[in-house]
């Protein structure tokens, strides 16, 4: 594998493995031998950035008929498939067979020897991310993408003015553009980690060796995942966590199970920690925190940083096209996602708070009605769900109660605990919660936090009755296979049933059955 292919560009960046899924996966993303194409005299549609919105805006786009040009610097299938989604959730499933494995006395499933003494072999876990990485791939390959019809450019690209732009030496004239760059891991400003070297999800995908101590700066989703998964597959793990709690952004009693849950797994947590400097002894990283008054220097071999992300925007010429941006809410957009120049509208990272894979494509969706058909479809209007997947999973949906309360907007909580439901209880898995919020007064539902092991498939269910219409009363309707940890959600649309029968049905009802006894 050619390393020049990668543009993440980080001074301790590891070599990549030259093994043959990631040559596969070069094959599908990023041919060596490809040929840009000549250009079409004027396109209906060029992209800038093949992740997912790009993707999913060029195939939508192609399949009407229209021209279209994808151009990627680097990878086709963007964070999602190269350095985030797929890999990072491979690595978490490794994880989580390791903490069934160490927790299978518990079941009554023995083994010859302690069960808590079984190796890792980190090297075939990297491997089974590779070969993951690999096959998903194919279906976002340049070669399917020419096949539906789309001229895939392969270079950087750079508005010239208001409706053409650059890639490499080639022209490419539009009617209609759409910027779909993404963001990249931000570098905390922290004295000496530089010098010392760090690693981010964009680059722990080429470890092959496990660290033996790894310290993780960031309590939010993706150092969380990332902490969790290494600490079960046999790394000492530090958590340094700026803020009281991990998740931040989520409800305090689900950021509270997810702190539970790390103690449990052995993590060392420094929650209200932040790091002061680093330094570089021998092979080892001297970090030094510092919690109110109190600093303490810890040895590690290895850092992640999971502190946010930084948009891609520079390099663009958005200035050239009259596109308004900047550095850190990236280019600014209107509900219908176009920008300052009417032509060019964006997607995903680069332009949005939700940064996530399912967001970024729902919105590639409505740039090409906006776009192409002259829609008026709001961005403002979608329902997005979206999970850590840490274990368990923190999912959520809609509105959080602080959210509510700031805008005095009447709000009711309906809680089922997970502890309460039979599926929960045989599966070993009762820590969490069902939690759905509604206008008070009424069943409509305006927002959700689920805590359990299968979080992120059970928010859907919540989500389709939002966008549905449907309120808390409808989900108590709907009959759910036996057991289930799904049956916590109409268990929660029974308790707000339960509050509208009045006291004097109740007692009408009791006298009615003393009657005809």
């Amino acid at each position: 594998m050619k390393k020049a292919y990668f543009h993440w560009e980080l001074p301790q960046e590891p070599p990549l493995f030259d093994d043959l899924f990631n040559q596969n996966l070069i094959k599908e993303v990023h041919p060596e031998d490809w040929v840009n194409p000549i250009p079409a005299k004027c396109y209906n549609l060029v992209i800038i950035g093949g992740g997912t919105a790009g993707l999913v805006a060029a195939a939508e786009a192609a399949r009407f008929g229209a021209k279209v040009a994808l151009i990627e610097r680097s990878f086709l299938g963007g964070n999602c498939l190269n350095v985030a989604c797929i890999p990072s959730k491979t690595l978490a499933r490794a994880g989580r067979v390791c903490s069934d494995i160490r927790y299978a006395a518990s079941y009554g499933v023995q083994g010859n020897l302690p069960l808590e003494n079984f190796e890792v072999d980190f090297p075939k876990v990297m491997e089974r991310i590779r070969k993951i990485r690999a096959r998903i791939g194919r279906h976002d390959s340049a070669e399917r993408f020419r096949d539906l019809g789309v001229d895939v450019f392969f270079g950087e690209a750079t508005f010239k003015d208001e409706k053409t732009i650059k890639v490499n030496h080639l022209i490419l004239r539009f009617k209609k553009a759409l910027v779909a760059t993404g963001s990249r891991p931000a570098t905390p400003n922290i004295p000496g980690l530089a010098e010392s070297g760090y690693i981010t999800n964009e680059t722990v995908f080429n470890l092959n060796e496990l660290p033996k101590r790894l310290m993780v700066i960031g309590g939010g989703p993706l150092g969380c995942e990332f902490a969790q998964a290494f600490q079960r597959l046999g790394a000492k793990v530090i958590v340094v966590q700026n803020k009281t709690l991990f998740l931040p952004n989520e409800e305090r009693d689900a950021a509270q199970l997810l702190s539970d849950s790390f103690a449990k797994d052995g993590m060392q947590l420094r929650l209200n920690t932040t790091v002061s400097k680093i330094s570089l002894h021998g092979k080892e990283k001297l970090v030094e925190l510092s919690n109110q008054n109190n600093t303490e220097v810890v040895a590690v071999d290895e850092i992640l940083t999971g502190v946010g992300r930084t948009r891609n925007v520079e390099g663009l010429g958005l200035e050239n096209a009259n596109i308004h941006f900047n550095l850190k809410n990236g280019i600014m957009v209107n509900d219908f996602l176009q920008t300052t120049n009417p032509r060019v509208f964006a997607a995903g990272d680069v332009c949005s708070d939700f940064m996530y894979t399912h967001a970024a494509s729902a919105a590639a969706r409505i740039v090409i009605q906006n776009a192409l058909f002259r829609k008026h479809k709001r961005i403002s209007k979608l329902v997005i769900p979206w999970c850590t997947y840490t274990d368990p999973e923190v999912a959520h949906v809609g509105v959080y109660v602080r959210d509510a309360r700031a805008k005095d907007l009447p709000i009711k909580s309906y809680t089922i605990l997970m502890h309460q439901i039979d599926r929960s209880i045989i599966d070993g898995e009762e820590t969490g919660f069902v939690k759905v919020h509604v206008r008070e007064g009424t069943d409509q539902i305006l927002g959700a936090t689920i805590v359990a092991r299968h979080a992120g498939e059970m928010i859907n269910e919540v989500s389709l009755a939002m966008v549905m219409g449907l309120g808390l009363a409808d989900l108590e309707k709907v009959i759910h296979s036996y057991p289930t940890q799904a049956e916590a959600i109409p268990k929660a649309g029974d308790a707000y049933v339960k509050t509208k029968l009045s006291p004097r049905f109740e007692n009408a009802a009791r006298l009615w059955f003393k009657l005809i006894r």
